[in-house]
């Protein structure tokens, strides 16, 4: 059998190529490009000698320019799972996913379907503890996290293939909350589309800009008007 690492560099393909620059990245999943900056390039932080750096826990496909594949975009959006109102440590998050993966021997966990299963349970465990969670507060972040993972598709190696973005900064948690928007890296070179019909979103939203309307744009593109205000929402939102 394959191990992780023998099936990740088996999987050189499109999807771990640089595509996104770190701004374009953190507007499609609905993160601060700081943020985004800070979990993929690391940040100094102040200490009594002087300053010192945090470590990445992402490790970026491209350093010069700094720039993100698609899978570098599925494990930000787990990490925006856990900023939550628990709070959010980059030290306990990488001491706990080190630790999950020494214990299970995955590597990259934060991109493998198996967070879905016992090793996002011991990751999260782990990581509540860190952070001193409560026994409630780690039932909450559960929850969260599985909300976030149903908006990824895997392939038959249990490595993404598809992201459903959420629509607005402020994410539902709900189960049956609406995917009308896909990230693939098959469609429109990575870029989110609608996902019945894969048009760009962004040109929708830039065509509503230009004057046209809601309905226009819903039978030229043979769209709902529900979609093309998904599609405009999504663009615009902070």
């Amino acid at each position: 059998m394959q191990s992780g690492k023998e099936r990740l560099a088996a999987k050189k393909d499109l999807r771990n190529e640089p595509a996104y620059p770190l701004t374009e990245a953190a507007r499609y999943i609905k993160v601060p490009a700081a943020t985004l900056r800070a979990w993929t390039f690391g940040r100094p932080y102040p200490t009594a000698r002087g300053s010192s750096h945090f470590r990445p826990i992402i490790r970026p496909v491209s350093l010069r320019p700094p720039l993100l594949s698609f899978w570098n975009l599925i494990e930000a959006h787990v990490l925006r799972a856990l900023r939550t109102d628990h709070g959010f440590s980059v030290k306990a998050v990488r001491q706990a996913v080190d630790y999950a993966q020494r214990e299970l021997d995955i590597e990259h966990l934060l991109l493998r379907q198996e967070l879905c299963f016992d090793a996002g349970q011991l990751f999260l465990d782990r990581y509540g503890k860190l952070i001193n969670l409560s026994a409630s507060g780690q039932l909450a972040m559960r929850q969260v996290l599985q909300a976030y993972l149903r908006r990824v598709n895997w392939d038959a190696d249990q490595f993404p293939v598809r992201l459903h973005p959420f629509i607005s900064s402020v994410p539902a948690n709900s189960a049956t909350d609406s995917m009308p928007i896909a990230i693939d890296p098959r469609i429109s070179f990575g870029r989110p589309v609608v996902v019945s019909r894969g048009i760009s979103t962004a040109t929708i939203a830039a065509r509503i800009d230009a004057g046209e309307t809601v309905d226009a744009l819903a039978a030229d593109y043979d769209l709902s008007t529900a979609e093309i205000e998904h599609a405009v929402v999504y663009e615009r939102a902070a």
